[in-house]
């Protein structure tokens, strides 16, 4: 928190030069007198800053102090803007919006042309629903900032509703996908929440206070235990090649005589069968056999209620 706030005062006093300890109080919520504290830090580290008392006064930093021109390489600023710019456009944050004018800005300053700019486009809604998503994201985004618990309206994979309080304390994005790790009130557990199952969030005037964690505590096989996956081998037929990519992964997918396979794990529930069905016979279970004999079996009732 010290160092994050300590790093937010040099940027803001890199691009406005001047401020008065009042104005840096209160856009970082902290005390007046911890910002002098963080000032003489600063100074200590060798940051030109000069600090000027009565109603004049303020806090100032030298004209002709820069970060270092060897801060970030060409590419550096290009993939941290393209990096910034995804993330704005998803999350919809001022703070990143700032951090990328910043950076854009000084980018220009130091003549580094980026090649390619805003490449990256990050969207984790559904089709025809980005504003409602982007407003949950928002609002989680908010909550894991600022600590502040939340009151969520779920849908379970079962369609089940329940209106739970939480305390987000990460974002998780994978495979496309934008989660909330967060400890469940109701459960009083840490739960993995799919931010696109959240029918509704709002803030419950509450704040909290973050649990140590590391990267190690979070379990990232989403809703699925060790018994409720299953070891699957395909084949694939060559017309098919494309759509088992998006699907399974390029790197599980191997050339095989007049087709392709592909081995991995995937969540052993009626969604799995759907999917292979769904590619009419492209895609076949050639293990295990249980797995074959249940596709097998719907195959057969979707048969005989035509």
């Amino acid at each position: 928190m010290k160092y994050n706030v300590m790093l937010k005062i040099l940027m803001l006093l890199l691009q406005k030069r001047k401020v008065t300890a009042t104005y840096i109080s209160n856009r970082y919520e902290v005390s007046v007198r911890s910002v002098y504290r963080y000032i003489e830090e600063l100074i200590v580290c060798g940051v030109p800053i000069d600090i000027t008392r009565g109603r004049y006064g303020g806090i100032t930093i030298a004209d002709t102090f820069r970060l270092p021109a060897g801060y970030f390489t060409r590419e550096e600023y290009a993939s941290t803007i393209n990096a910034l710019e995804a993330m704005a456009s998803q999350i919809s944050d001022e703070s990143l919006i700032s951090a990328k004018e910043k950076l854009e800005s000084r980018q220009k300053n130091e003549k580094l042309e980026l090649s390619v700019c805003g490449s990256i486009i990050v969207d984790g809604g559904t089709w025809g629903d980005n504003v409602k998503f982007t407003e949950k994201m928002r609002v989680c985004e908010q909550a894991v900032n600022e600590n502040k618990s939340i009151l969520i309206d779920y849908i379970s994979r079962e369609g089940e509703h329940s209106k739970r309080v939480i305390d987000p304390h990460v974002l998780i994005f994978k495979q496309n996908v934008w989660y909330v790790w967060a400890f469940c009130h109701t459960k009083q557990e840490f739960r993995t929440f799919k931010i696109g199952r959240i029918k509704y969030a709002s803030f419950t005037g509450k704040t909290f206070v973050k649990k140590e964690f590391t990267r190690d505590d979070i379990y990232l096989n989403f809703y699925y235990h060790s018994d409720e996956l299953i070891d699957v081998t395909f084949a694939i037929e060559k017309n098919s090649l494309a759509d088992a990519e998006e699907w399974l992964g390029i790197d599980n997918i191997e050339p095989r005589e007049n087709g392709f396979v592909a081995t991995l794990t995937l969540p052993n529930d009626s969604g799995l069968i759907n999917k292979i069905l769904s590619y009419g016979g492209a895609i076949k279970v050639a293990a295990p056999e249980e797995l074959k004999e249940r596709v097998k079996a719907a195959a057969r009732k979707i048969a005989e209620e035509i």
